[in-house]
């Protein structure tokens, strides 16, 4: 299970990186994969473990993605991943996730010399809100920034790792 979870996490690393997209065959098929096996291994409980594990990486990503932070392809590969790995573990995921993400774009800014402007986008995000609520902006979006781009299938991965490292 852990292996298949791992297999696919390589496949969309590979793929974000060569063309800043994970194929929905990937994430739709990992997931229903995942459910299948859930079922065989463990009927209807199974089923429920595997089901709830891919709503909760959906819903956990969700907020991200409609604010302009997140591609589809990421939302729908941490549902895949939920979908093998179950509800409790998809949230470690999630949040190692977030942190390597946070690692990973300090670093990209640094390396990229675009700390400073990645600064002033953040707190022109953080007054838009203060002023408007939770909005997306599109000056500092995926679409409409046009700022260094990160392929986070590779901090879904780390966080993947780190989850099972952790366990």
């Amino acid at each position: 299970m852990q292996l298949v979870a791992l297999a696919i996490a390589l496949v969309a690393c590979v793929t974000d990186i060569r063309t800043r997209r994970i194929p929905n065959v990937l994430t739709f098929g990992g997931a229903l994969a995942g459910l299948v096996f859930h079922v065989v291994t463990d009927g209807m409980h199974g089923l429920v473990i595997g089901s709830t594990g891919w709503i909760v990486g959906i819903v956990v990503f969700f907020l991200p993605f409609a604010l302009g932070g997140l591609g589809a392809g990421d939302v729908k590969l941490l549902g895949a991943l939920g979908a093998w790995l179950g509800p409790k573990d998809i949230v470690w995921v999630a949040l190692y996730t977030g942190i390597a993400g946070g690692i990973a774009a300090l670093g990209v800014a640094l390396a990229r010399g675009y700390l400073s402007q990645a600064l002033r986008n953040l707190h022109l995000l953080l007054m838009h809100w203060r002023l408007v609520g939770v909005r997306p902006l599109h000056e500092v979006s995926l679409a409409g920034s046009s700022g260094p781009r990160l392929a986070y299938a590779v901090p879904i991965l780390c966080g993947l790792l780190a989850t099972y490292w952790l366990e």
